[in-house]
């Protein structure tokens, strides 16, 4: 096992150099999901899940990936419990900082989020900002619509769901209508997402992390 693997939270990390305005969009649903976020290019590749699942509306409990590069053969990054299972395949998210890994303005690369519903998110890199240290970061600065109710079984579930809250006319329909209880998937509230994240978060420039300073939970498909 690599030391990477057995190394403690918090760790030292370089000074940024610059703020990463990302839009994350969830694949394969219209009308569009989506969040634009800052981050500053320091974080580890591991740390952005813990910013795009609140962000997206996630409670962040199921197994993830990242992969880099199209056709047949992307990079893909992921964490402990998926490296231990795919071997030499697969990288480990805390491997890398964003910046090792994003290059350029206009970049894309993708995030998947519970590998059972398979939710594929789109992220593209649309600003690379010189760092200002009077900046709170991370934070959401837009984003339309709530994220799919959690394990509702990907994006042929999520359209039972909007049927069922469109008419619950069947036995089923009524039960599944009271699972989701309160679920709007228009909603979208920009406050209470940054509220998640200003409370704890930091000016990054001083070189420690928050967002991942706890023991990695252990996680489901």
């Amino acid at each position: 096992m690599s030391k990477l693997l057995k190394k403690a939270r918090p760790i030292s990390v370089p000074p940024p150099q610059s703020i990463l305005q990302l839009k994350i969009t969830l694949r394969y649903i219209k009308p569009p999901i989506w969040r634009r976020i800052l981050v500053p290019d320091n974080l580890l590749l591991g740390e952005l899940h813990y910013v795009i699942n609140p962000a997206m509306g996630w409670g962040g409990y199921h197994m993830h990936s990242f992969r880099f590069g199209g056709g047949f053969n992307p990079i893909e990054y992921s964490g402990t419990q998926t490296v231990r299972d795919c071997g030499p395949s697969v990288r480990h998210e805390d491997s890398v900082f964003l910046a090792q890994v994003i290059r350029k303005k206009g970049q894309t690369f993708s995030y998947e989020y519970d590998y059972g519903d398979g939710w594929q998110h789109e992220i593209k890199v649309e600003k690379v900002i010189p760092f200002d240290p009077t900046l709170r970061l991370p934070v959401c600065l837009a984003g339309e619509r709530a994220c799919p109710p959690e394990d509702c079984g990907g994006v042929s579930g999520y359209h039972n769901v909007l049927e069922a809250l469109r008419q619950a006319s069947t036995p089923a329909q009524k039960e599944f209508r009271e699972w989701l209880g309160s679920y709007d998937p228009e909603r979208f509230d920009l406050e209470a997402i940054n509220r998640r994240w200003q409370p704890k978060s930091s000016p990054i420039s001083k070189g420690t992390h928050e967002l991942r300073g706890r023991t990695e939970r252990s996680s489901s498909y």
